[in-house]
């Protein structure tokens, strides 16, 4: 009983001298990025996303697009868009998230001389049922860099699935968000553009 007193009175003296641990998980090298806001979305994405841009540079309105270069859906939205281009611009922005083929297509994307053409290729091989672009497994690092942290913002959005669409609320409540396809009425409409 003595024994176990002092046991006792030994560990609340390390814990005094706060020299007792416990036994816990690594910390992670780098802790995950908090959240992103919806009102701060159009400017993280502005300030810190990698992707390339097709329709009226001068529109008031910037759309978004976190677009996976295996998804169906994302080849969906593409076409769809393509009419609503005099009226607004889109940036295409490529993440991985499907498949090993999406981190090289989106970098071969990303990295083309006309990433617009390359995209349109892209689109049509996938919805043809043809996989897409063909694409070195070899990805220079600051594409792949780019193409994890947009991934990374995909994430922080909170999304879970793709094309996942940001543009400003055109009742001017920040940004508003959907994830999916819609035909060309419907973007039109969520982008603030009006019936189509």
């Amino acid at each position: 009983m003595k024994r176990r007193h002092a046991l006792l009175s030994s560990m609340a003296a390390f814990a005094a001298m706060g020299l007792l641990s416990a036994c816990s998980r690594e910390p992670e090298a780098t802790p995950p990025a908090p959240p992103i806001d919806h009102s701060q979305a159009l400017q993280v994405l502005a300030a810190e996303g990698k992707g390339f841009t097709v329709g009226a540079m001068m529109a008031a309105q910037t759309v978004y697009v976190l677009f996976d270069p295996q998804c169906p859906h994302c080849a969906a939205l593409w076409e769809s868009s393509q009419p609503l281009l005099r009226q607004a611009r889109f940036v295409w922005l490529p993440v991985a998230l499907l498949n090993a083929k999406s981190l090289p297509q989106g970098a071969a994307i990303l990295g083309a001389a006309n990433p617009a053409e390359a995209m349109a290729s892209h689109e049509k091989s996938l919805s043809t049922g043809q996989g897409g672009i063909s694409a070195s497994a070899s990805v220079p690092a600051e594409l792949e860099a780019a193409i994890k942290h947009n991934t990374a913002l995909l994430t922080r959005l909170g999304a879970e699935s793709v094309p996942f669409i940001v543009a400003r609320d055109p009742k001017g409540n920040g940004a508003r968000t959907v994830a999916g396809a819609m035909p060309t009425g419907q973007l039109a409409s969520f982008i603030g553009l009006g019936g189509q």
